[in-house]
């Protein structure tokens, strides 16, 4: 007999997918009534009533880390998409600096293989999120690319603070590198790329990769990327109150992932503040509307195409931070996630300037 317990996410979903199937009016009077109008966007109607649902809960700001895991996770199961056909995975395990790091390897049916793999590292404050934080996104990566993609289950903090999430994402993306040839990809040669805090670990590893000597990847993906964690910018302020970042949750994230003696300043935590971006990978930076970290993606974006990297800007107004995870509950998210890929594989193909 099938445990109900397990059948509960899937119920859940049904029933939002349902919900947020009804005409725009409506959704909206259940939300409250009105227009949400700020900073001169819109909010997508379906991210409005489900910001109006998610004020009945405690904020993710009174919890601890591992409730905030658990009911982050709760949450994407019932928002996420489905993955796409055409698309297969298995688990990996790969040598970090604090002992293996589990990973997910995606391939698509129809692999081309002159696309790089691309690594990826999931959003979460580097705090919470795992595999499944990003798993339908990454095989609409796979499909659009047709190319693979690891995603990296790196260290978490508190119990693994700056910058042991980062060292992580780092060696995986060496890894990947090294053993690209194994999933059907280019030898010597990856992409790097991730959403929030993963965008925070992307432009860094870039970074880190320019210092050391090291080729730069075959490209850069950040999506709306964390790059610099003492930011006041009018975005800060204008959706401090944002669904699903708040301001209040993005220092919450913060004091749980720095160390007391970790300045804001320094570029391995916010890498917009690095003296210099020359030379850095083509780079698809995408923010969304309704975001605190708006302006500060947009920031560094401008700032690599200042210095002649090659760089594609897309910001999704309606949408907010986050939407790579509610491909299943919010048409406009998923259409956006699509449109990224594509940017992607632009990208590969040198069709970026």
């Amino acid at each position: 007999m099938a445990d109900p317990a397990a059948q509960r996410p899937s119920t859940q979903r049904l029933l939002v997918r349902k919900l947020l199937s009804l005409p725009t009016p409506m959704l909206r009077l259940m939300a409250g009534g009105g227009v949400v109008y700020q900073g001169g966007r819109t909010l997508d109607p379906r991210l409005q009533y489900l910001a109006a649902q998610s004020r009945g809960a405690p904020p993710m700001t009174t919890l601890s880390p591992e409730e905030a895991r658990r009911a982050n996770d709760m949450a994407l199961a019932v928002m996420t998409g489905d993955p796409e056909p055409g698309v297969t995975w298995q688990p990996v395990t790969l040598p970090g600096p604090g002992g293996m790091i589990p990973a997910r390897a995606y391939r698509p049916q129809l692999q081309n293989p002159e696309t790089p793999l691309m690594v990826f590292a999931h959003f979460g404050g580097g705090v919470i999120g795992g595999l499944e934080t990003c798993h339908a996104f990454c095989t609409i990566l796979a499909a659009a690319t047709h190319g693979p993609v690891l995603s990296v289950d790196y260290r978490l903090a508190p119990e693994h603070r700056f910058p042991a999430g980062l060292e992580d994402v780092l060696a995986a993306y060496r890894w990947g590198r090294e053993h690209a040839a194994d999933f059907g990809a280019p030898m010597a040669q990856a992409a790097i790329g991730g959403d929030s805090m993963g965008g925070n670990f992307a432009a860094i590893v870039c970074q880190e990769l320019k210092a050391a000597g090291e080729p730069q990847p075959a490209l850069q993906l950040l999506i709306y990327p964390c790059v610099d964690v003492a930011c006041e910018s009018a975005s800060m302020t204008t959706y401090a109150d944002a669904f699903p970042l708040t301001r209040a949750l993005m220092d919450w994230f913060m004091g749980h992932y720095m160390g007391p003696g970790d300045s804001p300043a320094d570029p391995r935590l916010s890498p917009l503040r690095a003296k210099d971006v020359a030379g850095l990978a083509p780079a698809v930076v995408v923010t969304a509307g309704f975001d605190p970290l708006l302006d500060q993606g947009e920031a560094y974006a401008r700032r690599l195409k200042e210095a002649g990297v090659p760089t594609v800007y897309r910001c999704y107004d309606g949408l907010a931070h986050g939407f790579t995870a509610f491909t299943g509950a919010v048409p406009a998210a998923d259409i956006a996630c699509r449109e990224v890929a594509g940017l992607v594989r632009e990208g590969f193909e040198g069709r970026i300037s």
